[in-house]
């Protein structure tokens, strides 16, 4: 394998490639660069130039990431994973809340096919809704209104 750092035209083409698959935050394509690039100063001026021509976005990815998280997570879960993630706190915090008890209810349903029948059942989905990120006021609604099932 090759030791040496990539050129600024090799570090653009990975880094396009890399963008190509999925999109990725600028923290994460500067991680996957780093072992590859010449200098931090390389790789700052590529990633500054790539946002210029808005061919790397942290408003893409964090809207793509919560897109697909929000089939099977809560806000709570998808903001932890967006902060991990390297996304500034701010675009963090506009991951809405919004239809989250309709998606807790799909999801729910989904795991569980009959009606909740017993305290130990409904605890049970409980934590597994809780471990997916969702509120407790959403669990509660939720299950308070299927416990009539």
């Amino acid at each position: 394998m090759n030791d040496q750092p990539d050129s600024a035209t090799e570090l653009r083409a990975r880094a396009l490639r890399l963008l190509a698959r999925r999109e990725h935050s600028r923290a994460e394509l500067a991680r996957k660069l780093a072992p590859r690039a010449e200098s931090p100063e390389a790789l700052d001026v590529l990633l500054a130039d790539l946002e210029k021509r808005k061919q790397l976005s942290n408003e893409r990815f964090a809207a793509e990431r919560t897109r697909v998280l929000s089939r099977k997570f809560g806000a709570a879960r998808i903001r932890q994973d967006l902060k991990a993630r390297g996304i500034d706190p701010e675009l963090v915090g506009r991951v809405s809340a919004e239809g989250e008890l309709a998606r807790a209810r799909a999801i729910l349903e989904r795991k569980y096919r009959a009606p909740v029948s017993t305290r130990e059942e409904r605890a049970k989905r409980m934590r597994f809704l809780q471990s997916r990120g969702f509120s407790s006021e959403i669990i509660f609604k939720l299950l308070s209104a299927r416990g009539g099932d």
